[in-house]
């Protein structure tokens, strides 16, 4: 036990540390989830404390870099939870052909799984040149990946599984070449697509969004940075705006919760209200 906290207590002044030197905060993301990538991290890394890992992160930032992908490891796929496209295509979708233009907000967007899957989808009804798509993460490797757009060929069965159980209106393979191991996916779907740095626990609005897609990510949080988070979706909102969140997140316990109603319940989709 004694143990255990003071690792935990090594842990806040990295975090603190990191803050103070890079900018980026992890202070209020999950302790346990924190503790579990840290210590695995020094496994790989074969660092035998917490102090140590600090030393190294603090002075040089290519260890920063390195740790980065341990605090925020990838776990995604195209069409992930095909429930969730199938109702956005039917449901969501109707009511988004009728605005003249479109901001859709992908936070947190890692390998770009999850903006590819929305890019496909816009496509095939119709919407996809008429969308700003913004995907945005504070790792930069993981949005260097999502540029390119390109996943190990292993990965296709899965997403063309994926992709059908989500209504696709054509072959997943369309959407692709194969070669060298790989799929790399056709780059007309990211020509509207802004890729930036973005976080949740320090940046502010940037735009109006009409659809926002943040899932698996504020499971994470701690609940101070998921209402900081929740805060932030509703003021980017327009009129009427959508919301979708993990199948394991929910706004009900929110302040921000009073300004939606539940458009999906069980895809948890959330639409913001007329008035509050």
């Amino acid at each position: 036990m004694v143990e255990l906290e003071t690792i935990d207590i090594e842990i806040r002044l990295l975090l603190e540390g990191i803050f103070i030197r890079y900018g980026a905060d992890f202070r209020d993301y999950s302790p346990a989830s924190v503790r579990r990538r840290v210590v695995l991290a020094m496994e790989k890394g074969g660092i035998p404390s917490v102090s140590q890992l600090q030393e190294r992160v603090l002075a040089r930032p290519e260890a920063f870099d390195s740790l980065l992908q341990f605090l925020l490891v990838p776990t995604s796929e195209m069409f992930r939870d095909p429930s969730y496209f199938r109702t956005i295509r039917e449901t969501v979708v109707p009511l988004l052909k009728t605005y003249p233009s479109l901001k859709i907000w992908v936070a947190g967007c890692s390998n770009g799984e999850e903006l590819y899957s929305l890019a496909i989808l816009l496509r095939e009804e119709g919407l996809l040149e008429k969308t700003i798509l913004y995907a945005t993460d504070i790792n930069p490797k993981a949005l260097e990946r999502a540029k390119n757009g390109i996943y190990p060929i292993d990965l296709a069965p899965k997403f063309t599984d994926n992709y059908q159980k989500a209504g696709g209106r054509a072959a997943f393979s369309d959407y692709y070449r194969a070669g060298y191991g790989s799929i790399i996916l056709d780059a007309s779907l990211r020509t509207n697509v802004v890729f930036a740095d973005h976080s949740l626990a320090t940046d502010n609005v940037f735009a109006e969004i009409q659809f926002i897609s943040c899932r698996n990510v504020l499971i994470y949080f701690n609940r101070k940075l998921q209402d900081r988070s929740f805060r932030l979706f509703a003021d980017s909102l327009g009129f009427r705006g959508f919301l979708g969140i993990g199948s394991k997140e929910t706004l009900r316990f929110s302040n921000v919760y009073p300004e939606f109603e539940e458009f999906a319940a069980v895809e948890r989709i959330y639409r913001k209200r007329r008035a509050v």
